[in-house]
């Protein structure tokens, strides 16, 4: 009965992280970020889009990492970033998520723009433009909620090493 009692109390849950400004930031992250990929893969899509996607999903992924390692408060597993480097590697997740996603921005962008054309009544086939020009609104978004959260984290590291949560 002990070893499990243990393993229950290593599992504690951080719930004021989940109302903090970052466990919001992060959820909305998470979400946004699944419209963005999600509005992507449902049409066809070629080229300079599979980098979209590429930034979307590994983006994704590593802030859903990032969310449950902080909510669990199991950042001390991840070897060199978590501990007392916690917060700046958020930091630095987040402005990394915001360089690339502004990039994505501007492809997707740039690749709504050219199929622009395809929402006439006379136009025949198959068109993406609606669902590229919502996954550029949610994509512009995300990015602002990654500039948000960089800024955030940059503040709480520089402000006497504060802790995320």
């Amino acid at each position: 009965m002990a070893p499990q009692s243990a393993n229950a109390s290593s599992l504690s849950v951080q719930w004021k992280f989940l109302t903090s400004l970052l466990g919001l930031l992060r959820m909305s992250q998470i979400i946004l970020g699944t419209v963005v990929w999600m509005t992507i893969a449902i049409s066809r899509y070629d080229g300079a889009l599979h980098f979209v996607i590429f930034v979307a999903v590994f983006f994704w992924l590593t802030t859903l990492a990032l969310f449950f390692l902080t909510l669990l408060s199991k950042s001390d597993l991840v070897p060199l970033l978590g501990g007392e480097r916690w917060t700046l590697s958020n930091a630095l997740h987040d402005w990394l998520a915001s360089v690339l996603y502004l990039v994505a921005d501007c492809l997707i962008s740039k690749k709504t723009m050219d199929k622009e054309y395809c929402h006439l009544p006379a136009y025949s086939y198959h068109c993406p433009y609606k669902s590229y020009l919502s996954a550029t609104i949610f994509a512009c978004l995300c990015t602002l909620l990654y500039i948000i959260s960089a800024i955030y984290c940059t503040y709480k590291k520089c402000r006497d090493n504060q802790p995320v949560v």
